[in-house]
């Protein structure tokens, strides 16, 4: 059997690097892949959104699979155009993407089959917005509508920078032209974030083992919003029974059948966002894929046959399914260059990767130069690592950071101890 998996960051090597285990497995390409997939299978030099070259690729190769990664080539239709060949592909379409490619678009789902979501707002004039946060004069949160690579999402403590982020989406683009043409702007919810996942096949949903990530670039959930500086799972204690509960029968279940009503059944990996509040869990936001970096944690343990689980979402059997995971728990560290999330370094040389024991080091912005590794984007790489318990996977992932060197690297301290620094804030 062979597999192509689009994409060329942490999350498409993790999912490389399960989908080689399977013994069903022949062949893996990756498009456009890294150095770390590179060392698993043959990489093949199409961009992602090259949605046509992608699917000559794929039919000239005779390939069995394809296992999309990202957002964009979701949003673009890739799913769709893969069909139209006759070739198997994991993913949802193109109309049911735009769970993830607007989120004026998602919110009004969730308005639209009364889904529990944070209060919310949208506007398409910058003026209009300004006058709103004016009259809110408080906390808020400001989305820009379309794809941002997890940056487009500003958690405003105050006035000032409310208004700051809309003209950062709206007025100075800094998202893009398409991307800022609406803005969200919604209540702050209080509570724990957690990630959900779910397999889908249109009609069934299988959920995988809870995640908890970390956005905010530095220690103590502080500075800008990142495309994610860590992970873990599983979650203990997080998610109550009711929280459960009201995660299927309010949320879960309307986001599918919501979507057969629609006309566009979700098939592929569905990402809820969800703020757990005391009246319960709520939607922060939909992603179409696989979150990254909770995918390589998520990776280390689960267990069961992911090409299997794939074709049982594509062929409408994943009743069938029962996912087996690890009992250790896995740990996910982002190192990002020097800079991120703003304008960061590129090509700093990397070394100490092959001195890494008791861990997996996931590639997510590297490149090799004149055969020197050196870093190619701002979150460089991801270093995982499983435990029998959260403090031995930390203790073990945090060797492989200190062992592994680039200029200016930087990476979370914290990452799974979010919980207890909660505990420990003074009550006021």
């Amino acid at each position: 059997m062979k597999v192509l998996v689009i994409g060329a960051g942490g999350r498409e090597h993790a999912l490389a690097w399960k989908i080689v285990q399977s013994p069903k497995v022949t062949k893996v390409f990756v498009a456009p892949g890294n150095p770390g997939t590179a060392t698993l299978a043959e990489n093949v030099p199409i961009k992602v959104d090259e949605v046509a070259a992608l699917v000559r690729f794929a039919t000239e190769k005779g390939i069995d699979l394809t296992v999309i990664g990202p957002e964009v080539p979701l949003v673009l239709g890739i799913t769709d155009a893969f069909k139209a060949r006759d070739l198997r592909v994991w993913g949802p379409s193109k109309a049911a993407a735009q769970l993830e490619g607007s989120k004026v678009a998602m919110k009004e789902f969730l308005r639209r089959h009364n889904i529990p979501t944070a209060g919310f707002r949208l506007f398409n004039r910058a003026s209009d917005a300004h006058i709103y946060i004016d009259d809110c004069n408080g906390p808020l949160v400001v989305k820009c509508d379309g794809l941002a690579a997890g940056k487009g999402v500003t958690v405003a403590k105050s006035v000032a920078e409310a208004h700051a982020a809309v003209d950062r989406i709206m007025v100075r683009q800094e998202f893009g032209k398409e991307a800022g043409r609406q803005v969200v702007i919604e209540e702050v919810l209080r509570g724990e974030e957690i990630s959900v996942f779910a397999f889908c096949d249109g009609r069934n949903a299988v959920l995988l083992d809870y995640v908890q990530d970390h956005k905010q670039v530095r220690d103590g959930d502080d500075g800008p919003m990142t495309g994610g500086m860590g992970a873990f799972t599983p979650v203990p204690g997080l998610m109550r029974p009711q929280h459960e509960d009201d995660l299927v029968r309010r949320i879960l279940v309307p986001t599918m059948t919501g979507l057969v009503r629609e006309g566009r059944p979700y098939v592929g990996l569905l990402y809820l966002g969800l703020m757990i509040s005391d009246s319960g869990p709520k939607v922060l936001e939909y992603n179409v894929r696989f979150g990254d970096p909770e995918c390589q944690a998520l990776m280390l343990r689960l267990k069961s046959d992911l090409v299997d689980v794939c074709a049982a979402c594509i062929d409408g059997t994943l009743d069938q399914v029962d996912l087996e995971w690890s009992a250790q728990t896995a740990i996910c560290v982002t190192m990002a260059s020097k800079g991120y999330p703003d304008k960061h370094t590129i090509d700093v040389p990397i070394s100490g990767i092959d001195s890494v024991t008791d861990a997996t080091v996931f590639h997510a912005g590297t490149r090799d130069k004149a055969g020197q590794l050196v870093t190619a984007g701002g979150r460089v790489l991801s270093v995982c690592a499983l435990g029998d318990d959260l403090d031995q996977a930390r203790e073990r992932a945090y060797a492989a950071c200190d062992a592994i060197a680039f200029d200016g690297k930087h990476y979370r301290r914290d990452i799974g101890r979010r919980r207890e620094a909660r505990r420990a804030e003074p009550k006021s």
